[in-house]
């Protein structure tokens, strides 16, 4: 797997993590649909591709990074007062989690302490220099994706969903969220779309076809990848390993590193196509600035 950063996002004078090149929202309108589970295996397929890499769990009600990548503890302070980040694997990982006296704690708080949780998550921590950082967002459309589109530019958001209609119809509202909000999309995963059976090696697609390309369609952007149905994934990711660490020559791997491959293409692309472009000043110095200029 080969992943390149070619182009980085703009990043404002206010920007609270100016040191990341691509900020990655990983969202859904349904909960269930195996978010989670996507932006971890992606941030470890960006990893393992030779990428700067940090994972934080913007899903504040439903931590589940902790478990997912067998991380537990509490982060500790730098000198000038910002939280370090813990470490799993090479990424860098912030979490509500590893804040709660236990894992079944309860976070009962309101839309602003949530929006000001997220905002010391990503100011407050001290990311450094990255270049990616994976956003896991909770199911919905609620207060967490509108404060980010208020005060981060990310590069985008991916959009997770399983193949079936009652899926589907909150994927929806996601989608147009984003679209209002000016948050580009930058494709779609189809999460749980098959399962081969061991006996007979047919492929079964137990929730229905076809689901994921129709909320691309609908997004205008690119089917990124299906993912089928695999045990080895909940049991690695019940033991607190990925499974594109833990079996990175498995299938499934491969299908997330071609997903995070195609991504970080699109992802390009886009912050390509958003850049400043430079102009030339021929006027032979009767315009008062630089003769290359913004």
């Amino acid at each position: 797997m080969s992943v390149t950063v070619e182009a980085a996002r703009e990043i404002a004078h206010d920007d609270p993590c100016p040191g990341v090149n691509n900020i990655i929202l990983v969202v859904s309108g349904k909960g269930g649909v195996g978010k989670s589970t996507v932006a971890t295996n992606i941030a470890m397929a960006l990893k393992r591709g030779g990428q700067r890499v940090g994972l934080l769990d913007a899903d504040m009600y439903g931590p589940s990074i902790p478990t997912m990548l067998g991380v537990m503890g509490r982060p500790t302070a730098t000198e000038d007062g910002k939280m370090r980040p813990l470490e799993r694997f090479g990424v860098k990982l912030m979490s509500l989690g590893f804040l709660l006296e236990s894992d079944k704690a309860a976070v009962i708080w309101r839309g602003p302490m949530l929006q000001g949780a997220l905002m010391q998550f990503l100011k407050d921590v001290e990311w450094g220099e990255l270049d990616y950082l994976v956003l896991d967002l909770p199911p919905g459309t609620g207060d967490i994706a509108i404060t980010l589109a208020q005060r981060v530019r990310t590069t985008g958001a991916i959009v997770v969903t399983t193949p079936q209609e009652v899926a589907l119809a909150d994927v929806y509202k996601s989608v147009a969220m984003l679209k209002k909000v000016e948050i580009p999309i930058l494709g779609v995963v189809e999460n749980e779309s098959y399962f081969v059976c061991d006996g007979c090696e047919k492929r079964h697609e137990i929730f229905g076809a076809g689901g994921g390309q129709k909320v691309a369609d609908f997004a205008e952007a690119p089917l990124l990848g299906q993912l089928p149905m695999d045990p080895a994934v909940r049991e690695w990711s019940d033991a607190g390993t990925p499974i594109v660490q833990a079996a990175p020559q498995s299938a499934i791997a491969g299908a997330f590193c071609k997903i995070a491959e195609r991504m970080a293409e699109r992802a390009n692309v886009l912050n390509a196509a958003r850049a400043p472009k430079l102009t030339i000043d021929r006027s032979g110095g009767k315009n008062r600035h630089l003769p290359i200029a913004r």
